[in-house]
């Protein structure tokens, strides 16, 4: 079971003029929703953790998840209006955004609903606005510290400063989720927004060197903190080296701006097959302090 944690609101398009007013096109949104969504169109049990108006517009947003088969049974339902994201295009084409999200029913998520979230699921993401407005945000933020010693957690900020403007309260609960984060997802206008004084990109044009050991590095890095996340949903891992690199490129990654590290077998090994675990250097003799 993944559980994803978040809004859902209804993305309101201005659809033309009309003789008294504008046309509206109502449509399903919430970047958590749509990931609650996602995974359920591809077969994987998922449920959804937030609250949904008791209006019509929550009665819409509650049918699309029962529809795609997403577990509702830690979906709460409160008097609050729903969330409403207004898009607008101008003249030349560009989208304005505005949300209208205060005392809305998807920020008001209390502790006491922690109860009705499944303990130890495979995983729990989290992201964007919920995040950093409250109570939800606070009750967010006791989910992960329950279970990201024994879970999975993936965060994506999708940072929205039409909801908060503050990009310090984004940085901050970045600042917090890191340590706490197995899998992060961001964007290159989230980092610009949230970094601007750092231009990352420039480090690296024109340095293939410099890319490919850092490219190396955090693929290593990366790989490791994938074995730990599986070790502690109890699978076994065996990685491995000593393949033909230039083979599995070929087969998996043929556009060629992906290289392969080493590989990792998952899954859940007979124990009276595995081996007894090789001898470790004590942490006195591989590390010092400075």
């Amino acid at each position: 079971m993944i559980v994803v944690s978040g809004e859902a609101l209804m993305d309101v398009f201005a659809a033309g003029d009309t003789p008294t007013g504008v046309r509206l096109d109502a449509r399903i949104g919430g970047s958590p929703l749509n990931v609650a969504l996602g995974l359920a169109r591809l077969g994987q049990p998922v449920a959804f953790f937030g609250a949904l108006s008791s209006g019509f517009l929550g009665d819409r947003l509650f049918a699309a998840l029962q529809t795609e088969g997403v577990v509702t049974d830690c979906t709460l339902r409160n008097a609050g209006p729903a969330t409403l994201g207004l898009v607008g295009v101008d003249a030349r084409g560009v989208p304005s955004y505005a949300f209208y999200g205060e005392r809305a029913a998807d920020r008001q998520v209390p502790l006491a609903a922690l109860e009705r979230v499944p303990q130890r699921a495979a995983a729990y993401h989290f992201g964007s606005y919920a995040m950093v407005v409250e109570p939800v945000a606070g009750t967010q933020r006791a989910l992960v510290e329950r279970e990201h010693r024994r879970s999975v957690i993936a965060y994506d900020p999708n940072v929205r400063l039409n909801v908060e403007p503050d990009l310090q309260r984004w940085r901050d609960t970045l600042a917090w989720m890191l340590p706490r984060t197995h899998l992060l997802k961001v964007s290159d206008e989230d980092l610009a927004l949230l970094f601007p004084h750092t231009d990352a990109r420039s480090w690296f044009a024109g340095n293939p060197e410099l890319i490919h050991s850092t490219a190396f590095r955090n693929g290593s890095l990366q790989g490791a903190y994938l074995i730990l996340g599986a070790r502690a949903l109890g699978l076994d891992c065996g990685p491995m080296s000593g393949f033909d690199n230039a083979k599995v490129d070929a087969a998996f990654f043929p556009g060629g701006k992906v290289k392969s590290n080493f590989l990792v077998n998952l899954g859940y090994g007979d124990p009276s097959k595995v081996r007894p675990r090789g001898p470790r250097l004590a942490f006195e003799e591989a590390c010092q302090l400075a």
